[in-house]
């Protein structure tokens, strides 16, 4: 499957001020400054609002969408890392061939996949994992070059997410933490964290690279052959857009899981916890607001994230046999019911 954000209800949900391109209505005199957006996903719940609280905080700092900027918008999802790979490059090219006075970009693969088309126009990334591991920055403090932006969740969130699932699902002997090595390369950085999570938990931890539904539905049947099994998923652009398959093949095989893309608990999955993108996504609009004021990104500091959020998708919970703490309902921000 190849993808491209469906043109007129993401026009809607932007209020009819985003295109493909948009054509600018600045006051005279007024140069249009260009704004190019690179997304990992759909037009799905979190990549929409993700969009209009960018949109919504540029707004508030004098940056008005069809007024003195003009957004270019390019989305990718694809169902292998060979098809991946070459959505992304190709959203990148089309973006910097536009010429942008800046570039903003969800994910580390999108942010390496411009960094190759160009080292001069600004990039600001949002949710990349450990930006210096992924080789995107030389150092948090002062990045250099053409780059900057927002961290998402800490390589420790691999703990985490395993303690939250046993809290959950507490019959749990060993679990998976799943994840495309290619697409998202720096997902092997949780996997520390987990191991160590799960001596703590005497749970027997195992690392699972996929690339694709086949070796999903493999990697899941096996954890369902007895009881006991759960699922860490990796967030990334191949969690996202099989998220389906990956929900699917839990509820199936009678697994427990965890996941880092809000979306997948809305879709079916049991438990979400990750960073707020939302909120992300509007602190990332103060360093283009800076940028286009002058600012260099390389001087200003990666920044991490400040709020996480979690929910729990009690009709899961319920066809999994699982009776869901009080403890996690009174943390949750979103209970689906």
């Amino acid at each position: 499957m190849t993808f491209c954000i469906r043109r007129r209800e993401f026009i809607a949900g932007l209020g009819g001020t985003a295109s493909w391109p948009l054509t600018a209505r600045a006051q005279q005199g007024d140069r249009v400054r260009r704004i190019g957006l690179l997304l990992g996903g759909d037009e799905n719940h979190s990549v929409l609002l993700s969009a209009l609280a960018f949109e919504q905080a540029l707004a508030g700092l004098g940056w008005t969408n069809g007024g003195n900027v003009r957004m270019d918008i390019r989305a990718y999802v694809g169902d292998t890392n060979q098809e991946l790979v070459g959505l992304i490059r190709t959203r990148a090219q089309e973006l910097v061939g536009l010429q942008p006075d800046i570039v903003l970009a969800v994910g580390a693969p999108g942010t390496v996949a411009l960094q190759l088309e160009t080292r001069t126009i600004p990039i600001i990334f949002v949710s990349a994992v450990d930006p210096v591991a992924s080789g995107i920055v030389a150092r948090l403090d002062r990045p250099g070059g053409n780059v900057t932006g927002f961290a998402s969740e800490k390589p420790s969130l691999g703990s985490k997410w395993l303690e939250l699932l046993s809290e959950i699902a507490p019959g749990l002997k060993r679990v998976a933490i799943m994840f495309h090595p290619r697409a998202s390369p720096a997902s092997s950085l949780f996997v520390p964290s987990f191991e160590t999570a799960a001596r703590s938990l005497k749970v027997v931890p195992t690392t699972v690279p996929v690339h694709s539904d086949a070796e999903i539905e493999t990697a899941v049947s096996a954890l369902g052959r007895e009881p006991g099994g759960g699922l860490v998923v990796i967030p990334g652009v191949f969690a996202y857009g099989s998220r389906a398959s990956i929900i699917s093949a839990t509820a199936r095989n009678n697994v427990p899981a965890v996941y880092a893309i809000s979306d997948s608990v809305r879709d079916g999955g049991l438990l979400y916890y990750g960073v707020n993108r939302v909120e992300t996504m509007r602190r990332a609009a103060a360093y283009v607001d800076r940028i286009l004021r002058g600012a260099k990104p390389g001087d200003l500091p990666v920044q991490f994230p400040t709020k996480f959020e979690m929910a729990v998708n009690l009709m899961t919970a319920k066809a999994l046999g699982l009776a869901v703490p009080q403890s996690i309902l009174l943390r949750a921000d979103e209970v689906i019911e």
